[in-house]
């Protein structure tokens, strides 16, 4: 139903009612999104909807609230005070407990002071010629980091400190960007907030060293946090994206490519913050789907903004009018024409026809083309191609003019009068889209401007052809498609941007002597070659010719797409560039696949003509307990410090509001959103459990899920490694070792080598955790213990113990750098053979081909000798289990759960005193002599049984003492009588 209405629109000049954008139908942009399945939304939906339901279950309190407590035991600290740069005194006595703040304090700095983390420390004696190189994913310097940073470090670190303990010369570049949006951003509403002033109350210069000084702030912030989460970066390189080096690089790679025909200055339809007065990239904006009418809540505004109401009105023709359905009445005054689909009847008389302008008396010609939706409204649109990406490229199809009616601070123009009065009608609402800015919610406007483009297509084309070529892998491969479907339909790209924070376009506007009209542009490396360029272009002297340069920067992420190259001294051909260039890997975080990552291949391939790196690894995004995305304005968003450290709410906030595009009721909202979230704190947990916990899930798959609990459990795994090595030290090492531990280490090994080269980390962690805790602790130290009695097994069971921890610290080291160092260094004094290397990080990473005499053995036979030796001998107690052969039980059918399990009833059945009937004679058999006996059968079940292991530890012992003794039945060597039984 619909009813008549009156509407009155006030329209002036500067400081009139700022109109929002809506839309009826999607943009019809290239690097808009495809449009989900409708299965694909109800998914999502269904999802989203469990998560709400979670959190309003626990809404009066926070799931970690019941596994999180804070510890109230006295911290220890390292009481010892040297200079920074100094080595760490392992000497002195081994503290009762871990402390994360005695572990990790000094050896970052003595690490940074030695030049481990520099590829001219390429001095180890495993050292061999590759090189292995990449940039960390430069963070902005708008603010401090949080946990998806240090997710990508610590993935990026654990790469790093494997390649460069197996021999490799590793580079690992560090930097900042300057987020030239974001980062204008904070600082305006800083000095609006704190001085009351705006961006147009200083010169440019001015505002430019307030930014400055922001960044000498934050960059340093964001150092100490690299420096704190243990990240080996090369500091002696560290790059900013706005460094004079750097700089020089931006600007050769804009007059190259201008140079080449590849950037073009035109007038085209761009999306424009009338927040920010600039335009935005396509690919920061996000389009919405609203259900039809809707109040949102629009930054800048203190009441929420009406969406998507159609609207229709009519336009007179001679001998009637054509009612038109739009969400933008506003941008009437801005119609050139009547669009209606070709095969809709109701207008079929009207085809060619023009209807008048109520207001201007413009004739509008009534057009035809099949892009319009005949079900959408009365099937009749409005065409505004100033104001609207469809309706462009409409005009463009039938020759239209452009009309603009809307400024770039998002008021209407003058010229449209002061009142505008139209007759509507509200029609039934529909799903409609509209554009907004990702990062701050802002209302995106289409405006016509005259902006700098870069050609895409081309470069797009050889982006796509690298991977299907196997020249550039993307990990995981599902990400191919998705690389080749937007690279496939991308539009040119617009660099152009309104602010003051960024590199300068270098080019210029040239006005000649004795002439009152501007000319074309031109560019340089300098003013001084633009001047150049011009004089021989136009064929007049230097002196005749004026040049003034563009005031626009160039968007962020054309210099962020530079730095794999820009990083190592391009366009120079430096010792860096040459060594190091093409990069190994690139490891980011999947969000960044068309902002960052495919620009880098675009470009570095034009400017360098190579690809910028040989692989693409993508890594998940980090959520909070619940599956939300980290917000701000959800209060869930964890600054890694506090996690290392621990905080409280009443000592300071878990993140700094007073920062970021917060205003006051966002502010609110995000602190009682942290007293939910965290009612008693964060617990101090330390960066090796940190970097291990975030390592643990798997990176090429769903978002992580990440909480404080789960942070917290590792930081007890960190305190079972600090107490195992306090028992070691306990005992003196020899050279002798038991095959069975060591099988279970090899097998370790080579599962971290597998996981590591498919970049898996989470099953390395897994590999390691489980040896440590389930092999090492459950079953071989609680095997030591008794066994330590005696002086023979005390050297073969020290050894062993010796030898496990030492490779596992090894191992561990990519992930846990702080506690496996110091622990590492205290097991020097007792190392037999040669002396180890200065620091564990340049220690070599144990190789599963060097490990040969490590190997399990199968055995898939049981002889009758075996057998009649321990049966018959049932008082053989000097045997000890380190005189026997135990071999690895894993079974390639078997998963490494299922495998825990068997060792777990192997430990079992070893306790068992067993009573068994033998030729008819009942034998009790001790659970030492009875060892060896059942390790052997056990392994025999292990290699041969298909039994599939998903029953519970009882049930499962049940099984396998079940086939030991029909296997000893059906042998012939076992004969139950009258009267027997087993328990």
């Amino acid at each position: 139903m619909r009813a008549n209405r009156i509407i009155s629109l006030k329209l002036s000049g500067r400081g009139a009612a700022i109109f929002c954008t809506s839309r009826s139908t999607k943009p019809s942009s290239s690097s808009s999104q495809q449009k989900s399945s409708p299965r694909a939304k109800a998914e999502k939906l269904k999802r989203r909807r469990e998560r709400e339901e979670t959190i309003l279950l626990n809404r009066n309190s926070s799931v970690d609230d019941k596994k999180v407590k804070l510890s109230d035991k006295e911290k220890i600290v390292y009481p010892i005070c040297k200079p920074p740069g100094t080595k760490k005194d392992t000497s002195f006595p081994f503290p009762s407990s871990y402390s994360p703040e005695y572990v990790e304090s000094s050896w970052y700095q003595w690490w940074e002071k030695e030049g481990f983390f520099s590829p001219e420390q390429h001095r180890v004696s495993h050292a061999v010629d590759q090189t292995f190189s990449l940039c960390i994913p430069p963070p902005n310097v708008t603010g401090s980091l949080h946990l998806g940073h240090a997710l990508t470090v610590a993935v990026e670190d654990a790469l790093v400190r494997w390649r460069r303990m197996q021999g490799y010369r590793v580079l690992w570049v560090p930097g900042c960007d300057h987020a030239g949006i974001a980062t204008q951003t904070v600082v305006e509403r800083r000095l609006l907030n704190q001085e009351g002033k705006h961006r147009q109350d200083f010169t440019r210069e001015e505002f430019l060293q307030e930014l400055w000084k922001w960044k000498n702030q934050k960059g340093e912030e964001i150092y100490h946090q690299l420096r704190r989460l243990g990240a080996s970066l090369d500091w002696s390189r560290a790059c900013f994206t706005m460094d004079p080096g750097f700089s020089r690089a931006v600007t050769k790679a804009f007059v190259r490519l201008c140079d080449s025909g590849l950037i073009y200055r035109s007038e085209g339809l761009v999306n424009w913050s009338c927040a920010l007065e600039s335009s935005i990239s396509d690919i920061e904006v996000d389009s919405k789907e609203l259900p039809g009418q809707t109040m949102l809540s629009v930054p800048g505004y203190e009441n929420k903004v009406e969406f998507g109401t159609i609207v229709t009105f009519a336009y007179p023709i001679e001998d009637g009018e054509v009612e038109v359905s739009t969400t933008r009445p506003e941008t009437m005054l801005g119609d050139v024409a009547i669009a209606v689909h070709p095969n809709d009847p109701r207008y079929q008389g009207v085809h060619g026809k023009h209807c008048k302008h109520p207001f201007t008396n413009r004739l509008l010609p009534i057009i035809t083309d099949s892009v319009v939706d005949m079900e959408l409204g009365t099937g009749a649109v409005k065409v505004t191609p100033a104001h609207d990406h469809t309706d462009f490229l409409l005009s463009q199809r039938h020759s239209l003019p452009c009309l603009t009616v809307i400024a770039g601070d998002g008021t209407m123009m003058p010229p449209c009068g002061e009142w505008l009065k139209v007759l509507w009608f509200l029609s039934s609402l529909c799903p409609f889209f509209f554009s907004c800015l990702s990062r701050s919610g802002d209302i995106i406007e289409p405006l016509l401007k005259k902006q700098w483009f870069i050609q895409c297509d081309e470069m797009a084309k050889k982006a796509i052809q690298a991977v299907e070529d196997g020249q550039l892998e993307i990990i995981p491969h599902c990400f191919t498609k998705t690389w080749k479907n937007w690279l496939s339909n991308i539009s040119d790209w617009c660099i152009s941007r309104q602010l003051w924070w960024g590199h300068q376009i270098p080019a210029y506007q040239v006005e000649l002597c004795n002439s009152t009209e501007k000319q074309e542009w031109v560019w340089g490396q300098s003013e001084n070659e633009a001047r150049h360029r011009a004089a021989v272009k136009y064929g007049v002297k230097l002196e005749d010719v004026t040049l003034t340069q563009d005031p626009d920067v160039l968007d962020t992420w054309f210099s962020s797409a530079l730095f794999p190259f820009a990083m190592l001294g391009w366009p120079e051909k430096t010792t860096d560039l040459q060594r190091f260039y093409p990069n190994s890997i690139l490891e980011t975080g999947n969000d960044l696949i068309f902002f960052w990552v495919a620009r880098m291949v675009m470009l570095g391939t034009e400017l360098t003509r190579q690809l910028p790196f040989k692989q693409v690894v993508f890594h998940s995004l980090v959520r909070d307990e619940h599956g939300r995305k980290m917000s701000k304005s959800l209060g869930n968003v964890i600054d890694p410090l506090d996690v290392i450290n621990g905080v409280t709410l009443e000592v300071g906030s878990l993140m700094t509001l007073e920062e970021g595009n917060f205003d006051p009721r966002e502010r609110r909202v995000a602190m009682e959103a942290q007293r939910k979230n965290f009612p008693k704190g964060i617990p101090q947990c330390g960066t090796d459990a940190l970097r291990f916990a975030l390592c643990s899930h798997k990176m090429q798959g769903e978002d992580i899920s990440l909480s404080i609990s789960q942070v917290l459990s590792c930081r007890y795994f960190c305190n079972k490694i600090w107490h195992t090595l306090r028992y070691t030290l306990g005992t003196t090492p020899l050279s002798s070792m038991d095959r069975w531990i060591c099988s279970r280490l090899y097998s370790t090994v080579l599962q971290c080598e597998k996981g590591f080269e498919a970049y898996e980390l989470h099953t390395v962690t897994s590999a390691l955790y489980s040896f440590w805790v389930h092999s090492l602790c459950d079953v071989y130290m609680e095997y030591v213990k008794p066994v330590l009695s005696h002086s023979r097994a005390r050297q073969v069971a020290s050894s062993v113990l010796y030898h496990c921890v030492s490779m596992s610290l090894v191992m561990l080291s990519p992930f846990m750098p702080f506690i496996t160092e110091e622990l590492w260094q205290r097991l020097q004094p007792f190392r037999p053979g040669p002396a180890a290397q200065t620091s564990l990080c340049l220690e070599q990473y144990p190789c599963s081909s060097k490990l040969v005499g490590l190997q399990p053995s199968i055995f898939l036979t049981i002889t009758k000798a075996f057998f009649y030796q321990y049966i018959h001998c049932p008082t053989s107690e000097h045997l000890s289990l380190s005189d026997v052969l135990i071999p690895d039980p894993i079974h390639p059918r078997h998963s490494q759960r299922e495998t825990q399990h068997l060792q777990l009833c192997y430990l079992q059945l070893f306790q068992l005193s067993v009573p068994l009937s033998l030729n008819h004679t009942t034998l009790l058999v001790s659970p030492l002599s009875f060892k060896p006996f059942l390790s052997f059968l056990l392994t025999l079940f292990c290699h041969t049984s298909h039994l599939t292991l998903s029953s519970t530890r009882s049930n499962l012992l049940a099984h396998v003492s079940s086939l030991l003794f029909h296997t000893l039945r059906c042998s012939g060597l076992l004969t139950l009588g009258t009267g027997s039984h087993y328990r």
